[in-house]
């Protein structure tokens, strides 16, 4: 019954998840579960193969091999869209915003698709407050610090609804004060029932908001636990933590 119990609470499972680019291994017969609300930290040395799980979660790229199984559908062969309407966004590490035009416009554009025109502002609004960003609605996103760039970029992620949240550095290039928001916005966002999975760099974000941590090296999963266990795990101190830049 317990084993049944838990089929129902896993959101996410990629299954023996393997890419290949010509004779380069990127991920390598990854096995990962999320469970539904959990909030998970996936890190690793550059190269490791993090951001291609991403894209394979979302569709970009077809796997070589095994299976990505979104609430009990394999999606393996789904396009990116379909993904997205069936309740997994992506913010990429690189903000996709328009910065010619205002915050409030940017998030029109990305609500028109998933939300019903009489209920777009009324949208806007609840996202915007949710994640604590009201007054970057009437500024021209040029003018928008790179880190006021990612939380409107994350608000608009939002209004497809997704169940599962992939954030790839969300924190990157940021200074401590815009790291700490954040981390805050995450958090707020995985209490508001949404699963979160999240790359980064940065341990003290990662330490700030992980319930549990996945290492990948060379492709493939080398430990996973909470932070704790991570910190102290020799190998990983060696591939990873003890070089980290």
């Amino acid at each position: 019954m317990s084993q049944q119990t838990s089929h129902k609470e896993e959101i996410l499972a990629l299954k023996k998840l393997t890419r290949d680019f010509g004779g380069l291994r990127a991920v390598n017969n990854v096995d990962l579960s999320i469970k539904r609300g959990e909030l998970r930290g996936l890190i690793g040395p550059n190269g490791a193969g993090k951001s291609t799980v991403f894209k394979l979660i979302m569709g970009i790229y077809p796997p070589t091999q095994g299976q990505v199984v979104f609430k009990d559908t394999d999606i393996s062969k789904l396009p990116t869209w379909q993904r997205a309407r069936m309740g997994i966004g992506i913010k990429m590490q690189i903000p996709g915003v328009y910065g010619e035009l205002t915050g409030y416009e940017n998030m029109r554009i990305a609500a028109q698709n998933y939300v019903p025109r009489e209920k777009i502002d009324e949208e806007i609004q609840r996202l915007v407050h949710l994640i604590g960003i009201e007054d970057l609605l009437p500024q021209v996103v040029n003018n928008l610090s790179h880190g006021q760039q990612q939380w409107l970029e994350i608000a608009m992620t939002l209004s497809s609804k997704p169940e599962l949240l992939l954030l790839d550095e969300p924190a990157a290039g940021m200074g401590p004060e815009e790291t700490a928001f954040t981390a805050q916005i995450v958090k707020k966002l995985n209490e508001s029932g949404v699963s979160i999975i999240f790359i980064d760099h940065d341990m003290e974000f990662v330490r700030q908001i992980s319930q549990q941590v996945t290492v990948l090296h060379q492709g493939a999963v080398f430990a996973e636990g909470n932070i704790g266990d991570i910190e102290s795990n020799p190998e990983v101190i060696e591939i990873y933590l003890g070089v980290e830049s």
